[in-house]
Formats: structure tokens, sequence, C-alpha cells
């Protein structure tokens, strides 16, 4: 039986917290893997582009993903697909999960774990921010918003979106405020994450400052850039697969050799690698996404279901 589950299942099993370790635990094992994950992605003669990622693999889960992505940025949402579930025993299609939900829980949440482990704790050394700024005020930043709440605290956030209503919105929800320009929100916030469509860089080194971080997830595909190629070589930059982000990412985009990357995050969380090389230095979460993110959850999702028989099951085979 193949076992389905919605936009609405996933928002009933899922939490950020249970996200968050799973994600952790699977940054920490992932690189160990024997088989690498693949990124495939193609333009179509229509407003979009079609992007698979296989397989989705981690050690101690007798099964495998294959995720299938539609994105159309002028739809809404501009991401639909469908994540498809696998035995690893014999190849069973155990489950067909609503990608756009996963993906957006999966980039959103590992940024949060992510910024949380690279940007320096707060003046009094405890996981505090000051002022949190947001560019690009869809479902990924309101995830990693989310999941960084679960991790830190902070006084303020400020929001910019070329939708101001929008940016608005979100600011209502999180007590934050709206500024006009990307580089108002890096001249007020002491941690940024940028989560748009951007094709020209929204930051140059002259917005920043010492000590920031920023989070950066909109140079996901080719032609996408949120940051200056200048602020990518002068900081320290952390990324979630050297390779894919310089053949697919921020690096690729911006045309910068692999070796500008100072580390992966795996590194960081085993402790084979240091976040920071001293505070004063801005440093940069750059991530293409992976094919075992989608595992990680997927899987998480799929065994709370069938502990609860949340979703749908049927036949495929009948």
């Amino acid at each position: 039986m193949t076992r389905i589950l919605t936009r609405t299942d996933l928002l009933e099993l899922l939490n950020p917290h249970d996200c968050i370790q799973a994600l952790r635990e699977g940054f920490a094992t992932a690189p160990r893997s024997a088989v690498s994950g693949q990124r495939v992605r193609t333009d179509l003669p229509f407003p979009g582009t079609a992007t698979a990622l296989l397989p989705g693999l981690l050690p101690g889960i007798d099964g495998y993903t294959v995720k299938v992505n539609a994105k159309f940025p002028g739809a809404a949402p501009a991401l639909r697909g469908v994540i498809c579930l696998h035995s690893g025993t014999d190849g069973a299609l155990l489950a067909l999960i609503d990608s756009a939900t996963i993906t957006a829980w999966r980039t959103g949440l590992a940024a949060a774990l992510a910024t949380d482990l690279i940007a320096r704790p707060g003046s009094d050394g405890a996981h505090t921010v000051g002022v949190l700024g947001v560019i690009g005020a869809g479902a990924q930043a309101e995830l990693t918003v989310q999941g960084l709440g679960t991790l830190r605290s902070w006084n303020h956030l400020v929001v910019h979106d070329t939708d101001r209503q929008r940016a608005t919105d979100f600011a209502d929800r999180y007590g934050g405020s709206v500024v006009s320009t990307p580089g108002q929100v890096a001249a007020e916030a002491d941690i940024v994450v940028l989560a748009t469509w951007a094709r020209q860089p929204l930051l140059h080194l002259r917005d920043l400052r010492p000590h920031q971080h920023l989070t950066t997830l909109g140079a996901d595909e080719p032609g996408k850039q949120e940051l200056a190629a200048e602020v990518l070589t002068y900081a320290r930059l952390i990324v979630d697969d050297v390779a894919l982000v310089a053949a697919h990412g921020a690096l690729a985009n911006a045309g910068l050799p692999a070796t500008t990357a100072a580390a992966c995050l795996s590194e960081v969380i085993r402790g084979d690698a240091p976040a920071r090389c001293h505070n004063q230095k801005i440093t940069v979460y750059a991530p293409v996404g992976l094919p075992w993110q989608d595992l990680a959850l997927s899987w998480l999702a799929y065994q709370q279901a069938a502990t609860t028989g949340t979703g749908t099951t049927l036949d495929l085979l009948s």
C-alpha cells in the first residue's frame, strides 16, 4: 500500500523541533553515505523549470526518496511537486508526499540550524540576536524564522519584500517592522536571511559590517544571485555541499571556484571545522539543498503517519 500525505497531513505530523533534530543528525552522518545525491534541472518551454533530486539516502534508514519539482515563479505556490518514498528492501512505493511543504520545511529549518550554529552569540554570550532581518517574506523565510525561534531569541525583526503587503503581513506575525530596501535590512540587522528570486545581487560588501551573519537561500539554481561575489570571497563561507554549490548554487552563479567555501555544515556539526574564525568576521551560509534532507523529513512524517493513521492509502498495483 502507498500512503498519500498532503500539505494538511504534513502540518499535522511535523513540528520544527523534531525536524531540526532529524536534520542535525542527517548533517552529521550523510556525508559518510557511499552514494552521492544528484540534482537534475532543466528549462521548460513554459514559464518554469523542472528539477529532480535523487536519491535521498541516510545511514540507518531503509528507504530512499526521489523528488520532482516544478518551479513557476508566477504561480502560487511557485513550487509544486511530489516526493516518492521507496522501500530500500524491494523498491515498494511507501508514500507519495507533497514536496512543496517538505521542501519549505527542510530548507527553512536547515537554514535555521545553520544560522544558529554559525552566527556569533549575542553580547551576553547567549543565543540571542539584537535584530533579525528578512529579505524575501516567502515560505522559506517563514520556516527559517520559525525554526530559529526554537533556537534563539531576538529583540526586533525587520522585513523587506518586493511585495510590501506580504512584508507587512510577515512583520505583523512576528512583531516586526517593514523597511524599503535590502540595504536597510542589512544596516539594522545582526543576522540577515535572504530567500528571494533575485538575479542581481541584493547586498554588496559596502552594505555590511563586521560580525554580521547572512544566510542566502535564493541562489539555488543557475542565474539566481542574492549576494555579490565580493561578499562571498570576503566572508567565511559555509555551504551544505561544496561540489553542488559550485555547480548549481551561489558559487556557480557568482563565477567563483569551489575553494571559496571554507567548510561544509556537516564539518561544523561534527567538530571538524570551526563555524567562525573570529567574532568580527562576516559569515555566510549558502546552501543549495540536498536529496537526503527530503528523506529525513519524509521518513519522519511517514513513520508518524503510520502510527497515527494519517493520510490516505491506496494500492497503485491493483
